[in-house]
């Protein structure tokens, strides 16, 4: 049986951060650091958080904080899949659990066009940072044709109910969404019945 300790641990300790800090960029600098521990072992994820859909990304809801502070989930890739071109509207965090992911930024030109810029690529138990106004359109995709990758999200909001957009690369046209998740379930981090004894 899966021991979600880590996960109940990483969620504790995200929401004290919002107890010594108001700054955004102060809380997702301290979050990475709690991330980047989370995302070194690969023992605690639930299996049902980690199948992937045959025909597109999906994103499972870990946590959300009571007031929506912030969020935490797993994105699960099949082989190839990919986002399109998206932006977020509120900071974030990647920590790449198991796999390979690509991450391609993208800056928009004054007409509404985007321009392609460099391609990262995250490794397990590295984290990345997405902040308003300095990276927040991008493209992100498995770089395994061949098996299914998982990271590990942090958004400073409710990403679920965020009003967001995808973009057509060439003429900037947006189209409005919001992402929802693709279970409708959270796993119990508080029901202690089931950890291993100490």
């Amino acid at each position: 049986m899966t021991n979600i300790e880590p996960l109940r641990e990483f969620v504790s300790g995200f929401t004290r951060l919002f107890e010594t800090h108001s700054d955004a960029a102060l809380i997702q600098k301290a979050g990475a650091e709690l991330l980047k521990t989370l995302v070194s072992r690969d023992d605690w994820l639930p299996e049902t958080y980690t199948r992937p859909h045959p025909e597109r990304y999906s994103q499972y809801l870990l946590h959300c904080d009571p007031l929506e502070r912030f969020s935490v989930v797993s994105f699960v890739w099949g082989p190839g899949q990919k986002t399109p071109l998206h932006d977020h509207r509120v900071w974030g965090l990647i920590g790449m659990l198991r796999g390979k992911e690509s991450e391609t930024q993208f800056t928009r030109r004054e007409d509404g066009s985007f321009e392609k810029g460099e391609t990262d690529f995250l490794e397990p138990g590295e984290v990345a940072f997405l902040a308003p106004g300095v990276n927040d359109y991008h493209l992100v995709a498995n770089a395994l044709t061949d098996q299914t990758s998982i990271s590990i999200h942090v958004y400073g909001a409710n990403i679920g109910g965020v009003s967001r957009a995808v973009y057509d690369e060439a003429s900037g046209i947006e189209k409005s969404f919001i992402s929802g998740y693709s279970s409708e379930d959270v796993p119990n981090l508080w029901d202690r019945s089931r950890s291993k004894a100490a």
